[in-house]
């Protein structure tokens, strides 16, 4: 577990830089979970660090494999200094603690909700898990352990989210990109839905 940790933050420093800020969460039950902050110019990215020393198991399996399944770190990306992101920390690590915690996988086009905002006056209160292999590559492990996936989290509106269930992850990601939506706007409105 303390190898793959020390690998997985390798990977993000060698992608990120060194991180400016960190901090831990331990919830009840569960391994902790760290949050590293890499800030660069007017950016600011949120990476768990404790996600993946664990497999996540499928709900359905009679037994956790120790070994086998998929393994993830959350990443968020918002535009510095418009609203106090900071305060996202906690909401993050409940987010990286869920497969331990609830027993789920989480997989791109997933969507997470926290019930709350994701920070103090954020317009989201959950987000849609986006493919990794873009701003932080995959991290092989060897066999027979898969790879540590780089999850980017996409902040939805509670709109968002509702319409995000009836036409899919794709629609909405394209809904997105036909408007030219800044998902790194901490601020944003909702993306016209009809």
């Amino acid at each position: 577990m303390e190898e793959v940790l020390a690998l997985v933050e390798a990977r993000l420093r060698t992608a990120l830089g060194e991180p400016d800020a960190r901090a831990a969460v331990t919830f009840l039950g569960t391994d902790r979970i760290e949050v590293l902050r890499f800030t660069e110019g007017d950016v600011v990215r949120y990476a768990t660090l404790g996600m993946s020393a664990q497999p996540m198991t499928d709900p359905t399996a009679a037994l956790a494999d120790p070994v086998k399944g998929p393994r993830a770190e959350l990443l968020l990306t918002v535009r510095a200094g418009l609203a106090d992101t900071d305060k996202v920390l906690r909401p993050l690590a409940v987010l990286a603690a869920s497969p331990q915690v609830e027993g789920v996988v989480v997989a791109p086009g997933a969507s997470l909700d926290l019930g709350e905002p994701l920070w103090p006056g954020a317009p989201f209160s959950s987000v849609l898990v986006a493919e990794s292999g873009g701003l932080v590559e995959d991290l092989e492990l060897g066999e027979p352990k898969d790879p540590v996936r780089f999850l980017p989290l996409l902040p939805m509106t509670p709109n968002e989210a509702a319409w995000k269930r009836v036409h899919g992850a794709q629609a909405l990601q394209e809904r997105w990109l036909n408007a030219g939506t800044d998902l790194r706007d901490p601020l944003r409105r909702s993306v016209t839905l009809d």
